[in-house]
């Protein structure tokens, strides 16, 4: 039996974003009898369950502001290694999802080591390149990269962008690496076009399906929201641009107003955010067209939904949603008047055009970002190390 302890998520059952998303599914559909899953969860005590079928630890933590995330980790780690030592574990591998621990590493990947135990981490994205990160804490994300890189025994990257940028930037620690992409799910919302709960939602936002563009991520300025914002409200477009966003009227929503006036503009529509996941697919089926703005870090979850869902993607021309959209997408850069000629083209795009868009983006899904595939490829990426 291989023993797998994933740490680094909040937890499952997945309330929260990618990670979390990423273990409940790897554990719910896990097919080989072979692998027994063990995963941490930040909690209020420390108490076990199971979920999925897998042994699910909390782990306490103390609310001590942007650091909790660390020490959850580190914590998390720590209660691996006793349960390990514990119970005289021999078969088992360590999966850190990103890098944020990388001064304390060291010590506890020797401590492993010594037991026999690999430890494989995720680096995520570019985390040190977020804008809502102060100077010292940029540094000290960078720092934590490079050191889980220098120590891991293999790096699991979700994106071949993000692969090769660990090779590259990495190259004197001779780092290991393999690719294998995130997951998305290609079927039809179970809720229907006559729901009271998606009427409800169209009416109090003054919205109609299909006559939207839609915007759903973190507020955040590295997503690029200004320039959305600016090229569509530079375009002639007759549609709402729906923007699905943890807003909360924070200092960069009062900097953008400032910027762009786009109160000025019945376009424009702020909506907060959608909790719902059977409404929100339905919301993203609806949309005309999905616009992506991310431009850090590796394969972006709300990129797969969207071409899982959305007839018509306009993408930030990056590599890594180049790489994840290929062919079922339409690519704007960051010139003035590139995405506003854009939508204006977009707009008059006839059925035929916009069902091929929509049934080579879902085709792209199908192929190479199942999560059948993805959760394959990890399970014989553990059974054989």
């Amino acid at each position: 039996m291989k023993n797998i302890f994933i740490i680094g998520s909040k937890g499952i059952p997945a309330k929260y974003g990618g990670f979390e998303t990423f273990v409940e599914y790897l554990t719910k559909n896990k097919v080989s009898e072979e692998i027994a899953y063990h995963v941490s969860c930040m909690a209020e005590d420390n108490k076990e369950f199971y979920h999925n079928n897998v042994r699910c630890f909390n782990v306490k933590v103390p609310n001590i502001g942007s650091a909790k995330a660390v020490l959850y980790d580190i914590l998390s780690l720590k209660e691996c290694l006793n349960y390990i030592k514990e119970k005289k574990i021999t078969n088992s591998i360590v999966y850190v999802l990103a890098c944020r621990i990388g001064p304390f590493f060291a010590k506890y990947k020797r401590a492993l080591e010594k037991m026999g135990v690999q430890v494989f981490v995720n680096p995520d994205g570019h985390e040190w390149k977020r804008s809502k990160w102060n100077y010292y804490i940029r540094q000290y994300w960078k720092l934590s990269e490079r050191l889980m890189v220098k120590h891991a025994d293999l790096l699991v990257c979700d994106s071949k962008g993000i692969e090769d940028y660990i090779q590259k930037d990495y190259q004197r620690y001779s780092p290991k690496t393999t690719f294998i992409a995130y997951g998305a799910t290609v079927e039809e919302a179970p809720l229907s076009s006559t729901s009271s709960k998606l009427i409800e939602w169209y009416q109090k936002h003054g919205v109609e399906a299909f006559e939207y563009y839609l915007i759903v991520g973190r507020f955040v300025p590295e997503n690029n929201y200004e320039l959305m914002i600016r090229e569509f409200m530079a375009s002639n477009s007759k549609k709402d641009l729906v923007i699905i966003s943890n807003v909360e009227q924070n200092s960069f929503y009062e900097e953008l107003l400032k910027r762009t006036n786009f109160n000025q503009d019945s376009r424009i529509k702020f909506v907060g955010t959608v909790y719902d996941q059977e409404l929100l697919q339905k919301i993203r089926e609806q949309a005309y067209g999905y616009f992506h703005g991310h431009e850090v870090g590796g394969t972006n979850p709300s990129l797969l939904e969207a071409l899982a869902s959305t007839r018509l993607n306009l993408l930030l021309d990056v590599v890594f949603n180049k790489e994840v959209g290929a062919e079922g997408a339409v690519y704007f850069n960051k010139d003035k008047g590139n995405l506003a000629n854009l939508v204006d083209s977009a707009d008059l795009y006839n059925i035929d055009t916009i069902n091929l868009m929509s049934k080579k983006a879902k085709q792209r899904i199908l192929s190479e970002y199942s999560w059948e595939k993805i959760i394959h490829e990890y399970e014989t990426l553990f059974l054989k190390n």
